[in-house]
């Protein structure tokens, strides 16, 4: 990479770093694997960045999304790894708490493509058409998958019932 394009490189994650961070969150539900899901993206998009033309941001966000559900889709083929003791919970206190951690458990149980359609749709506020370029499907796809994530949603968690999605 020449100095050029290093400094357009780094420049790009300076400016819209925290951002990739947070839809990482929201799709891995996990600080750790966030960084690493942005790590493996931004890495990947270094390799490329020179021939990239235009903005590189719908790119990387492909890649991330690209990365999550394959990572998904090892880790499914794994073994589980079995702990003595459950897992902690954290303290919570207020409603709107509880609401946000039992949404963020909810969604952890979703597969990775209707937890990504949700993400890009109503985290990062994309049109279906968005969704369906970014993630190389079909409208109809990201509409049935929102659908059915939303439907699973709302079975896991009545309190939702009613709630509309923007």
């Amino acid at each position: 990479m020449d100095g050029g394009a290093a400094q357009e490189f780094t420049e790009f994650v300076s400016a819209r770093g925290r951002a990739l961070l947070r839809t990482a969150y929201a799709l891995t539900g996990s600080q750790h694997a966030a960084e690493d899901l942005v790590q493996t993206a931004l890495a990947k998009a270094m390799l490329r960045w020179s021939r990239m033309h235009g903005d590189a941001e719908p790119y990387v966000r492909r890649i991330m999304y690209n990365e999550y559900v394959s990572w998904w889709r090892w880790r499914r083929r794994r073994a589980e790894v079995l702990t003595a003791d459950p897992p902690e919970r954290g303290v919570s206190t207020g409603e709107d708490t509880v609401m946000r951690l039992a949404v963020r458990a909810a969604l952890g149980t979703l597969p990775p493509r209707q937890r990504a359609v949700l993400v890009l749709r109503y985290l990062e506020d994309l049109s279906e058409r968005e969704v369906a370029d970014l993630l190389g499907v079909s409208p109809g796809t990201v509409a049935s998958q929102a659908s059915r994530a939303l439907a699973t949603l709302r079975g896991r968690m009545p309190e939702l019932d009613g709630v509309e999605a923007r």
